[in-house]
């Protein structure tokens, strides 16, 4: 008996090899990545360090890559979560930023009106735990940790879970 035959044979098209800068600009089409972010994607898929190090300082110069931009957005993004700054600015220096961009970032949330940290420490601490919270010690220290957890400083921890003076 006969195998069928298969039909015109198939080329197998080999997908072209990307350059290191395709690669770069495919990830940062994504979403914004830090400058050592991007250097250590591009060398965990292979590519050498040096030749990652230059596409990476390609996308930078044509605007691509810009290590500010990353820093306003993660703290921008971690703000809006219910994070404080203390933990935004920790975040931003695991990502190989330096002081004057981490400062920059803080600041334009400031500019924005995202920098209320008392504010949103309360209402943070409302959303979790309600309103019983003055009323409850126990439920106040719950409420403490998790503002201590996520980057609030003592002063707004403690201007969060106090009871309000017409309690």
């Amino acid at each position: 008996m006969e195998t069928p035959d298969p039909g015109p044979a198939r080329k197998s098209r080999r997908r072209q090899e990307l350059s290191p800068a395709a690669r770069a600009l495919g990830l940062l089409v994504r979403r914004e990545h830090s400058r050592q972010e991007l250097t250590r994607k591009l060398i965990a898929r292979g590519i050498a360090a040096e030749e990652a190090s230059a596409a990476v300082a390609r996308m930078a110069a044509e605007g691509w890559q810009d290590d500010g931009r990353f820093a306003a957005s993660v703290a921008r993004n971690r703000a809006s979560n219910g994070y404080g700054p203390l933990r935004i600015r920790a975040e931003l220096k695991t990502h190989g930023l330096d002081g004057d961009t981490i400062t920059s970032a803080l600041s334009a949330l400031g500019d924005a009106g995202n920098d209320d940290w008392i504010a949103q420490a309360r209402d943070l601490v409302q959303r979790r735990y309600g309103l019983t919270i003055a009323h409850d010690t126990a439920l106040r220290h719950k409420a403490a940790d998790l503002l201590i957890r996520r980057g609030f400083d003592g002063d707004c921890v403690r201007a969060a879970v106090r009871p309000a003076a017409d309690d």
